[in-house]
């Protein structure tokens, strides 16, 4: 009988799969044997798509009469940095006593072109392999992964759109770096100064910059309004209550052109007049309920943790970037603290939500947790889980939601401050799915002066639920809720207050306010619209497509956006993760805008996207898809060629330059 080999991601990741699977023999220079099975691994990538040069060597030269560049036979080639890996790698896959193959690189598409492109470059022949996928690092997790490892050919189709992916980005990357470059580069480097300048152009990565820079103009060309509204100031029963003006049909202002909205008035003068009237027909000066209304409202537990969302969450608590929130949360996986992280997904598969006891068993155990955890437990409130809005296998790609394993607590004491918070934020929004909603008791009050409506309302939380795991007081959760801290005695007031009831008015006053312009995408916001990139899309196909593959992946996202920092595209304010553009980033916009301008929006990504989940589906085939990619390539470069680029652009660009600072 032959020899098993299981081949993982990175070494940390292997060394877990031989301490699983008994692998104890000694750790030669990159694998582990002992007995029947081989434990070997990649470093990420070790292969990679070989440069146009590897074509042909007159590619090295960028020329605008060797683009469009569009292989029919894709070449790649081995990583430098990691060549001696990746022969110790090839050694072992080909090996005659070898006979089956184990592949347990990360489960999702970017770890299927890992193992893809080293079986490949290595020669691969004769060999059963196998895909093991898993959805987090739990002994059982990979045992039963291993147990229920499918034959690699189930997951063609997944390959064929890593490929695709991948080919997609070289076409797009490499044609149109080099025809942008060679058509604006050099007009963009004698503005700014620079000694040489490669425009650096990406299918996800310039979508991005589009919706950065287009959010800084929006706010650029945003005029503040002045508005103001009338305010009555009250003592009812010694409590001090606000009303604030809302036009009707009996006011003075309804249906007139100084109305700001429904409840502000565009003139000062105006609002001084309404105060002026009242003042002078309304003696005393009171205020008649006419409307009481008083209604219950419940707010259920969010659903759980994806990454975007996590990632979100963490650049407004922590105020770290995406990129930061990846390593931290990849780090408990491997740590086996948590699952899978490279997930969309936001909620359970019907089958882990079968086996979620053992989850919070192993919670109980933790002192911060134990008392929540037997409370679920001694109340079954667990039970019929899978019948919820956080289970639905629908919604599930590769992965589900990311929740806390119940296990590998041993790692705890090692964990970074960062580390402990994300630990916590994601054990926290597992465990508040099984509490009871939050409610509140919403009072709204509507009450006349004179011809004059005023309305007041807010929000009393009666019934905590799952905020109590959050503490409330100190809880972000909690404050999105819009939690008041009313007190005692005009809750009760409240409560009672009844229509016809007469409340006097110590004053009128007018306070003003201004239109506000959109706020610029944080580290955080710019990821969810990554993710949620329908908003940005008026053909309704393309906005339900993107609404689910999004721009980017979980997978790539963080990485993007670290890019374009890393290149000068945009700039990330540390402290408040706040990103804005820079001159270069925006003239980098102006150049795609002339040219390419359907790669500054979302509609290109999400047709490409919606392009790639059809292949993994098996709906759309592989050479079907690569039609259309080289044919928009083609079409595209070829057209910017044509473009005429006039020699000085300085005053154009001035345009621009004078929102930065020399």
């Amino acid at each position: 009988m032959g020899k098993s080999v299981y081949i993982a991601e990175k070494p940390s990741v292997a060394k877990e799969f031989a301490r699983v699977l008994g692998v104890n023999g000694a750790s030669r220079d990159g694998y582990i044997e002992s007995g029947d099975s081989i434990v070997t691994w990649c470093v990420g990538h070790l292969i990679t798509m070989s440069y146009p040069e590897d074509y042909n060597p007159d590619l090295k030269r960028w020329q605008l009469d060797t683009i469009p560049f569009i292989p029919t036979d894709w070449k790649y080639r081995v990583i430098d940095s990691v060549k001696k890996q990746f022969d110790i790698v090839k050694a072992i896959l080909t090996r005659p006593d070898v006979e089956n193959i184990y592949i347990c690189t990360d489960s999702g598409r970017e770890g299927e072109y890992i193992y893809r492109l080293v079986d490949k470059e290595a020669g691969v022949t004769d060999k059963k392999r196998y895909r093991v996928w898993i959805d987090s690092q739990t002994e059982e997790e990979i045992l039963k992964g291993i147990r229920e490892a499918k034959d690699w050919s189930f997951y063609d189709n997944l390959s064929d759109s890593a490929y695709l992916r991948a080919q997609e980005d070289y076409l797009m990357g490499i044609n149109f770096s080099r025809v942008l470059t060679l058509k604006y580069a050099y007009s963009i480097k004698n503005y700014l100064k620079q000694d040489k300048l490669v425009i650096s152009v990406g299918r996800v990565m310039t979508c991005v910059l589009g919706m950065i820079v287009r959010r800084e103009r929006e706010i650029r060309d945003f005029v503040k309004m002045p508005f103001y509204r009338v305010i009555a100031k009250t003592m009812a029963d010694g409590n001090e209550i606000d009303f604030d003006w809302k036009v009707c049909p009996t006011s003075m202002y309804f249906e007139t052109p100084y109305l700001y909205k429904d409840n502000g008035l565009k003139d000062k003068d105006k609002a001084q007049q309404l105060i002026d009237k009242l003042k002078i027909e309304v003696n005393p000066l009171e205020a008649v309920v006419t409307e009481v209304t008083k209604k219950k409202e419940n707010k259920k537990p969010p659903l759980l943790y994806n990454l975007a969302e996590l990632q979100n969450a963490c650049s407004k608590k922590l105020k770290i970037s995406p990129d930061e929130t990846l390593k931290i949360v990849q780090s408990l996986y491997e740590k086996k603290l948590v699952t899978y992280p490279r997930t969309d997904a936001r909620v359970l598969s019907s089958a882990i939500a079968k086996q979620i006891k053992k989850n919070l068993d192993g919670l109980s155990s933790l002192p911060q947790y134990k008392d929540i955890c037997n409370e679920i437990i001694s109340t079954g409130s667990f039970k019929g889980l899978e019948k919820t809005r956080y289970v639905d296998d629908k919604q599930i790609t590769d992965h589900y939601a990311i929740i806390p394993t119940g296990q590998g607590f041993g790692a705890l004491k090692s964990l970074s401050n960062n580390e402990a918070v994300v630990y916590d934020m994601i054990t926290k929004r597992l465990l508040a799915i099984f509490l009871p909603q939050a409610v509140y008791m919403r009072y709204a009050i509507t009450a006349m002066i004179g011809n004059e409506s005023f309305t007041t309302s807010c929000r009393v939380l009666k019934d905590s639920g799952y905020l109590k795991i959050y503490g409330i007081e100190d809880n972000s959760e909690a404050e999105e809720e819009g939690n008041e801290n009313l007190g005692a005695d005009v809750v009760s007031y409240l409560e009672k207050i009844k229509k016809g009831a007469k409340i006097p008015v110590d004053d009128l006053l007018i306070k003003e306010g201004e239109t506000s312009p959109p706020k610029r995408y944080n580290s955080g916001s710019i990821i969810l619209a990554m993710e949620n990139a329908g908003q940005l899309i008026e053909n309704e196909e393309l906005r339900t497509q993107i609404k689910g593959s999004g721009i980017g992946t979980s997978a790539t996202r963080a990485e993007i956006l670290k890019k374009l920092v890393n290149i000068s595209y945009i700039s990330l304010n540390e402290k408040t993760q706040i990103l804005t553009p820079t001159l270069l980033g925006e003239l980098v916009y102006e150049a795609v805008n002339a040219s390419i301008k359907q790669l500054l929006n979302p509609e290109l990504t999400a047709s490409w996207e919606k392009g790639l989940t059809m292949v993994a589906d098996g709906k759309l085939g592989k050479a079907e898809y690569m039609e259309k990619l080289s044919g928009f390539v083609t079409r595209r470069t070829e057209g910017v060629k044509k473009v005429y680029v006039r020699g000085n652009m300085d005053a154009y660009f001035d345009t621009f330059a004078k929102y930065y600072k020399k």
